[in-house]
């Protein structure tokens, strides 16, 4: 790895290899965490705080619910489905403790996107916000699982808070569709049953699954990633010793917006946090700007992740100038490309940079990330984290030269174990032992490495390549646009042409003002052929527009 040109930028102070065996598994991680920290806080959500101490608790009764309870052996897979709350990290550190493996769950699946994801791992449990039952009942039949643990949104809260807000959520905000699980035991019951918290610690080799992470299906049927204890713990050592310039044990406050279900909050936010024993604020609705911005203002953050629309949400509301960022030390966005103008807007109103990092559900997932010692490239994704290898390749498999663009390919101890039950599919993943991104990028002299798009969202525009992000990243940057995503059509004379489609800031936008503009910022073969206005753009669960999903749209128009 020495030969790479990235080490010589490497920020002061960082090594370019750490130790990724620190820990025998995640279970000796939480507990170290646990004994460290003791009763300092370690999450916040709803106005309810849970200290080091009472994680430990609560998660060792829910360990031994799912052990002497619901009869759960070492090895079995359960499925955990919510936002983030509370019940999240109880229910997913007790499943670890328990030595099961944990399938994280978009708890705004569909009934056949779950069928899919609990039927392809066997799952024996499933853990539910009451919100999504109904879904689960149309399914659960279909499924090998026996355990079901349904949960409500106010069940960490106590006492009469408790009461009051699932009360609320089911009877006048109308959240919980009905739904008839005959089976299902309330998570506060599971507690109860577990309340003596005599699990047994099974001993975990460091390349056994701690979770199977789901990937987003964007180019084919989703994929359980298996992701090893060592996989995790390696990512987090990683990341750990990056931020460890800007960052103190048991000072920081980490403001967690994202889906721990996502692999980037997970390993980030909740583990990565945990171990330098963070104080966790947990936003169950982020898209709720306004109620975002009150628990900004609620708590001294210093430290916030995020994706693309997430930034740049927050900076088209009038009352973010308002928060306070006098103790705002690290921003690091991930899960989709960084445009331009969020990432200098986002300096000049918060005075802290926008460090874009790069990773992928089968990496754990950061492969590199910007310095967050104020020498960032905006425009690029950074440089590789300690101990990860990176190079690029064109289709016959040889590395391209410094400057030219190549599929991403990554080796190093975060990379994934393989697809779950899908021999083949891992094999044709890797190349020479370095895992295949699908991914194009090219790598500066200096080792920076700037995404260029997704091997299989190119346009393709007689013969040229033309690559979405960069069409986003141009229009983007108008001062009308609020929101855009651009794919390829059929075109009988080019192959393909660019078509973007717009969620407009002011309403004066025209279609031949978006040509006008691209006209002035791109060669000819880039600028859009057609422009769509939308009110809103399909977007995943942690904000990531689809362009998939527009891509199929138009081709059922031409269909039909």
């Amino acid at each position: 790895m020495q030969k790479h040109p990235w080490f010589k930028n490497y920020p002061k102070g960082i090594p370019t290899e750490v130790n990724p065996d620190n820990f025998d598994s995640v279970i000796d991680l939480l507990e170290s965490s646990f004994k460290k920290y003791g009763d300092k806080i370690a999450y916040e959500n709803m106005g309810k705080t849970l200290t080091f101490n009472e994680v430990d608790k609560y998660s060792a009764q829910f360990a031994d619910f799912l052990q002497n309870s619901a009869g759960l052996k070492k090895g079995d897979r359960i499925a955990i489905q919510m936002p983030n709350l509370l019940q999240w990290i109880v229910a997913t550190f007790g499943s670890i403790r328990a030595g099961l493996v944990v399938v994280n769950t978009n708890p705004l699946y569909t009934a056949r996107e779950m069928k899919h994801q609990f039927t392809d791992t066997r799952a024996k449990a499933v853990v539910i916000l009451a919100n999504f039952a109904q879904n689960l009942e149309k399914i659960l039949d279909e499924t090998e699982i026996e355990t079901v643990v349904v949960t409500e949104i106010g069940d960490m809260l106590g006492g009469f808070k408790k009461t009051l807000v699932n009360f609320v959520v089911k009877n006048v905000k109308k959240m919980v569709p009905p739904y008839k699980i005959g089976r299902a035991i309330k998570f506060s019951d599971a507690l109860r049953k577990g309340a003596a918290g005599n699990f047994e610690k099974h001993e975990i080799d460091r390349e056994e699954i701690a979770f199977l992470q789901y990937t987003g299906g964007t180019t084919g049927v989703s994929k359980g990633a298996m992701l090893t204890h060592r996989n995790i713990l390696a990512n987090m050592e990683q990341i750990s010793a990056w931020m460890l310039p800007k960052l103190k044990e048991g000072v920081e406050t980490v403001v967690t917006a994202l889906p721990m279900y996502h692999i980037f909050a997970l390993t980030v936010n909740c583990l990565c946090m945990l171990k330098i024993g963070a104080m966790n604020v947990l936003v169950t609705n982020p898209r709720d700007m306004p109620g975002f911005i009150k628990t900004l203002k609620k708590f001294p953050f210093t430290v916030m992740t995020g994706v693309n629309t997430l930034f740049n949400g927050l900076l088209n509301q009038d009352e973010f100038k308002n928060v306070d960022f006098s103790h705002f030390k690290v921003a690091v966005g991930g899960g989709m490309a960084v445009q331009d103008a969020v990432a200098k807007k986002w300096e000049e109103i918060t005075k802290i940079p926008l460090a874009e990092g790069y990773g992928l559900s089968e990496t754990s997932p950061v492969l590199s990330c910007n310095p967050i010692d104020g020498t960032e490239r905006i425009g690029t994704v950074g440089l590789p984290l300690p101990n990860t290898d990176i190079k690029l390749l064109d289709d016959m498999g040889k590395e391209v030269p410094v400057g030219e663009s190549g599929e991403i390919c990554a080796k190093g101890p975060q990379v994934m174990k393989g697809y779950w039950e899908r021999p083949e599919e891992t094999d044709s993943a890797f190349i020479d032992g370095y895992f295949k991104t699908g991914d194009i990028g090219v790598l500066n002299e200096d080792g920076f490495l700037k995404i260029v798009d997704r091997k299989k969202e190119m346009i393709n525009v007689s013969g040229f390549n033309v690559f979405p992000n960069e069409i986003e990243n141009v229009i983007s940057s108008h001062e009308k646009v609020l929101e855009v995503g651009a794919i390829g059509i059929s075109d009988p004379k080019s192959t393909e042409k660019v078509k973007v489609f717009i969620v407009k800031k002011d309403e004066s936008l025209t279609e031949e003002e978006v040509i006008a503009f691209c006209k002035e910022n791109m060669t000819a073969y880039k600028v859009p052929k057609q422009v769509e206005f939308r009110k809103e753009l399909p977007k995943s669960n942690v904000g990531k527009i689809l362009r998939r999903i527009l891509k199929e749209e138009e081709e059922g128009k031409t269909q039909s």
